[in-house]
C-alpha cells in the first residue's frame, strides 16, 4: 500500500481485513479468478451495513428494529457486457465461487492479472469514530417522541401523528483490476414526521423531515424535532383552507430548497452517462448546445460536508467531485461511471452509485442543484401578475425519452397582481424538463439546498441524494387543477 497507516483510508479498509479475514493475497486471487475467463476490467465491491430504525404511532412505539448485513459482489466487463455475482458469505472459498461466476457471464479477451494496489485518496466528509454509532436508542426515542408532542400541540385539528427515525453506518471496500482500492465509512440518519389534520368531513395530511451523514447533533435548528413536527402540522393545516388550483398554462415561481427535486427529475436523470450512451435520452447528443435559459447552471457536487448525497468515494471507489452539467444554458456534460466514461470516451465524474453489493453500479447523481442568480425573490413575486407559488413537491414521474415530466405540488399559492395570496390544492406541473429550462427568466440570490431527506429509485435502486434550488420564475408552464 502506498499510505501510510495512520491515513483515514487505511483505517476504514483495516475493518474488512480485521474482522473477514480479507487480505491483498485474497484480493489478488479473486480478481485474477474473475478474469480467468477474459474480461477488460473486474472489481470487487465489499460492503458491511449496520441499521436502526424506531417508529412511533399515536405515541405508541409501533417498530423497532436493528441489523447488520455484510456481502460482496463481483463485477466483470468485457466491452459492452457485465458479468454480475455476489455473495453474502466472506469466506474465501465463496468469494472465488463468486468471481468465477461473474467471470463465466462476461467472458473476452484474457486480461493479466493485477498484483499490488495503490489506495484511492479521498476526502474527509463526514468523520465518524471507527466505533460507530453508540447504540443508545433512548436518546434516538427521545427525539421521535418530542416530534409527536410538538406536531400535537401545533393545533387541536392535528388528530394522527407519525415519527420515525433511521439510521445506518456503512463500510465499504473497493478492489479493482486496474490496482486500485478504495475503503469509506459511510454515516446516514434521518428524522421524518407524518401528521393527519381533520376539519369537519374534511382530511388533509403533511410531511417534513431531515438528516445527512453525521449524529444525532445534527437535528437541531431547522432539522429539531420540533421544527420539522411544526412544518408538518403547518402543511397539513394549511390544506385545510386551501382553494382549487388553477388549470392553464400561466407563469409559475418555484421556491428554493427541495422544488429542486423537480431539477432532480426533470433534468438530472436525463443527464446520467448510460441513457445518453444508449441514446435514449432526451439530452442525447447536445453537449455543447444550449438546453436552458443562460440564466440557467446546474451542478452535481458529491463533496458537499456531511449533505445526505455526499460520498468520499463512489461505490467504483473513485473520488467524487463536483460536476458541471449545464454552464449558462449550455449543456457541458453528463455524469459518468467507470463503464459509461470508458465507451464513450469521457472523464469518469465519481458517479458510480449502487444500492447494496447485490447490485451493479450505474451513474447516478449525488447532490444536484441550480447555482444562484442575482434576482432578489421578492421582485421575482412582484414580477407575475397572476401564477402559481409552489414551495414544496410530493410525487411526481419524467419520460427520460422525451423529458416530459409530472408532479404534484404539496404547497402552493396563487400569485395575484405580485403577491401571495391563497393557498391552493390538488396542484401539479406539467411540462418537459429541456423546454421547461429555456423559459428561466429569473433566478434568485437564494440558493437553498433541501434539509436531507431525498431519496433517488433508478431501475429499482434506491440511493440518498440531496437536492436544491433557488427561487425561480418560469415564463410558461401547464398547471393542472379543478379551480378556474
Amino acid at each position: 500500500m502506498n499510505l501510510p497507516e495512520t491515513s483515514p483510508q487505511q483505517s476504514h479498509r483495516r475493518y474488512f481485513f480485521e474482522k473477514f479475514g480479507i487480505t491483498e493475497r485474497l484480493l489478488e486471487r479473486c480478481l485474477g479468478e474473475a478474469l480467468s475467463a477474459g474480461g477488460d476490467y473486474a472489481d470487487l465491491y465489499f460492503e458491511s451495513v449496520t441499521s436502526t430504525s424506531l417508529g412511533v404511532d399515536e405515541q405508541i412505539v409501533k417498530s423497532a428494529s436493528t441489523g447488520t448485513s455484510s456481502g460482496c459482489g463481483i463485477r466483470v466487463l468485457s466491452g459492452e457486457r457485465t458479468g454480475y455475482a455476489y455473495t453474502d458469505n466472506l469466506n474465501s472459498d465463496r468469494l472465488l465461487h463468486a468471481a468465477k461466476t461473474a467471470a463465466l457471464i462476461a467472458s473476452g479477451p484474457a486480461k493479466q492479472p493485477i498484483q499490488g494496489f495503490t489506495e484511492t485518496r479521498s476526502g474527509d466528509l463526514y468523520p465518524v469514530p471507527m466505533g460507530g454509532f453508540d447504540l443508545d436508542l433512548a436518546a434516538r426515542l427521545e427525539l421521535i417522541l418530542r416530534a409527536d408532542k410538538a406536531a400535537r400541540a401545533f393545533d387541536n385539528r392535528i388528530v394522527q401523528v407519525r415519527a420515525g427515525y433511521s439510521e445506518e453506518l456503512r463500510r465499504i471496500l473497493v478492489a479493482g483490476s486496474d490496482g486500485s482500492i478504495a475503503s469509506d465509512t459511510q454515516p446516514l440518519c434521518r428524522l421524518n414526521v407524518f401528521v393527519i389534520a381533520k376539519d369537519g368531513q374534511l382530511t388533509t395530511k403533511g410531511s417534513a423531515g431531515g438528516g445527512g451523514r453525521a449524529g444525532l447533533e445534527q437535528f437541531s435548528g431547522t432539522k429539531s424535532p420540533e421544527h420539522l413536527a411544526q412544518e408538518a402540522a403547518r402543511g397539513a393545516i394549511l390544506q385545510l383552507g386551501a382553494v382549487p388550483a388553477p388549470a392553464g398554462e400561466m407563469q409559475v415561481v418555484l421556491g428554493p430548497g427541495w422544488p429542486g427535486i423537480l431539477l432532480h427529475e426533470a433534468v438530472g436523470h436525463g443527464l446520467e452517462a448510460d441513457f445518453n450512451r444508449k441514446g435514449t435520452s432526451a439530452f442525447s447528443g447536445l453537449v455543447g448546445r444550449p438546453v436552458a435559459s443562460p440564466k440557467v447552471t446546474v451542478v452535481d457536487n458529491g463533496t458537499m460536508q456531511g449533505r445526505r448525497g455526499s460520498l468520499n468515494v463512489d461505490d467504483e471507489g473513485s473520488p467524487t467531485q463536483e460536476t458541471v452539467l449545464i454552464e449558462n444554458g449550455v449543456l457541458k456534460g453528463y455524469l459518468t461511471d467507470k463503464l459509461s466514461s470508458r465507451l464513450m470516451g469521457t472523464a469518469n465524474t465519481g458517479s458510480g452509485r449502487r444500492e447494496s453489493y447485490h447490485c451493479i453500479p450505474m451513474p447516478r447523481m449525488t447532490n444536484t442543484y441550480m447555482l444562484a442568480g442575482e434576482d432578489d425573490p421578492e421582485d421575482i413575486l412582484r414580477s407575475v401578475k397572476h401564477g402559481l407559488y409552489a414551495v414544496n413537491f410530493g410525487g411526481g414521474s419524467v419520460d427520460i425519452t422525451n423529458g416530459k415530466f409530472v408532479f404534484s405540488a404539496s404547497e402552493a399559492y396563487l400569485i395575484e397582481d405580485g403577491k401571495i395570496t391563497a393557498p391552493v390544492k390538488d396542484a401539479t406541473l406539467i411540462g418537459n424538463g429541456p423546454e421547461a429550462l429555456k423559459y428561466v427568466s429569473m433566478v434568485g440570490n437564494d440558493l437553498k439546498l433541501d434539509e436531507g431527506i431525498g431519496t433517488c429509485g433508478k431501475d429499482g435502486q434506491s440511493v440518498p441524494v440531496g437536492v436544491g434550488m433557488p427561487t425561480i420564475k418560469l415564463d410558461r408552464m401547464t398547471v393542472g387543477g379543478t379551480g378556474r
